[in-house]
């Protein structure tokens, strides 16, 4: 588990602050029975907050059979519209506190 310091500390980053005001919002929506505003107001939120997980998602989905290039095509195609961010500002053990690795740094960690 992460934790609930490193959870707050996820949807509270700056860059994050627009996606989780985005979700929160439609929520709201749903609750105040505007279902399908709400639904695309929840959508556009997981999207800001977790469209730089889609390429990590789509590497793992290319490995599923006859689809999974596809579904991994589709998936690095909507990450690099977000921006193509990668996860290279993960949250620490105290708030506020941020690394940043290189891609150098990270593929040195993997071997």
């Amino acid at each position: 588990m992460i934790g609930l310091q490193k959870t707050v500390l996820f949807f509270t980053r700056r860059p994050k602050l627009k996606g989780t005001a985005a979700f929160t919002s439609g929520v709201a929506l749903i609750l105040l029975r505007w279902p399908v505003v709400g639904f695309l107001v929840e959508l556009y939120g997981i999207f800001i907050l977790f469209g730089d997980f889609f390429a990590t998602i789509g590497s793992f989905a290319g490995n599923i059979p006859i689809v999974g290039p596809y579904i991994q095509k589709a998936l690095n195609r909507v990450s690099e519209a977000g921006g193509g961010r990668r996860n290279t500002e993960l949250p620490c053990a105290s708030i506020g506190e941020v690394v940043r690795y290189s891609r150098s740094e990270v593929s040195d960690m993997k071997d």
